[in-house]
């Protein structure tokens, strides 16, 4: 619908090119916090602290680019352990201290804030990249972002494992009814670890890409980008197969961008509210239709 209304109002500046895929890099980021904030909610548990551990991925490696003489690779692998063992202690807290994900992981994610002052002394900052890291996601193939092919590598990894594997099974198994997988012989407590770690490793990946392709670090970045997550993963599970899912997911977020988008294209002032709006709707409209769906069968949060 954004497509066709704003494709007939717009078309000179909507449906070019260059604003397509200015569309589908610079949703980058949300997406793959999309399908981190997917990973454990698909096994019943939410993970709030995905935003944080992001904003903690970039600023560490941020600053080893500037105060080490570490390899870049290094660092960056450094990063990716670094969010996943946030992931892991997310596990520990969920499973082993039985603590509700929401609250064990909106504790974790204040933890993850300071952690973040102090990595940054509260300042922006620039990070001393070489320009072969920066080309890694700045480039361009086809006209498109590589950093949106990460995007959909990703996407599609992700779905072929919850889609096409046991352990894809075990996890909607596990977040559709916690008691009856368990009986069934589902190993629960080890596969809802496995997804925080899993949600931790992808948020130290989205750290990486964002670093190459914004080489700066604001200690205002990382917490606003969860509730588009959230909005773009309930969301999408109304546009695609009736639950939570890849390709829902990245579907939802593109429209919603895309409708962002093109108010702000027709619009003189830019409509900069729109975004928490549009967000704030998509994610209403899907917590509502999946609660008028919803049986007694249907997942209970952990």
């Amino acid at each position: 619908m954004f497509i066709l209304v704003f494709g007939i109002t717009q078309p000179a500046t909507f449906l070019s090119p260059l604003s397509l895929s200015l569309v589908l890099s610079n949703q980058v980021t949300i997406g793959m916090l999309s399908l981190a904030v997917l990973l454990p909610l698909a096994a019943g548990a939410f993970d709030v602290s995905v935003g944080a551990n992001l904003a903690v991925g970039v600023a560490l490696l941020t600053w080893l680019s500037v105060n080490t003489h570490i390899n870049l690779l290094a660092a960056s692998l450094i990063c990716m352990v670094a969010c996943a063992a946030v992931g892991a202690l997310n596990g520990f807290i969920v499973v082993r201290l039985g603590v509700h994900s929401f609250i064990a992981t909106l504790g974790v994610s204040q933890v993850l804030n300071a952690a973040i002052l102090l990595i940054s002394g509260n300042q922006q900052i620039a990070g001393s990249f070489p320009q072969w890291f920066q080309n890694l996601a700045q480039g361009q193939l086809f006209g498109i972002g590589l950093n949106a092919y990460y995007l959909f590598a990703l996407a599609a990894i992700l779905w072929y494992v919850l889609e096409h594997t046991p352990v894809g099974r075990y996890v909607f198994a596990t977040g559709g009814n916690l008691e009856a997988a368990r009986l069934a012989g589902v190993p629960t407590s080890r596969v809802i670890w496995a997804t925080f770690i899993g949600s931790g490793t992808i948020c130290g990946l989205a750290a990486v890409v964002f670093s190459a392709t914004a080489t700066v670090f604001s200690t205002s970045f990382g917490p606003p980008l969860l509730f588009p997550a959230f909005a773009a993963v309930f969301f999408g599970s109304t546009q695609i197969k009736g639950r939570l899912n890849v390709w829902g997911t990245l579907l939802a977020m593109y429209v919603l961008a895309i409708g962002v988008d093109g108010v702000q294209l027709s619009s003189a002032g830019g409509e900069y509210w729109v975004t928490p709006l549009l967000n704030g709707v998509a994610l209403l409209a899907a917590v509502i239709l999946a609660t008028r769906r919803r049986t007694r069968g249907g997942a209970s949060f952990r």
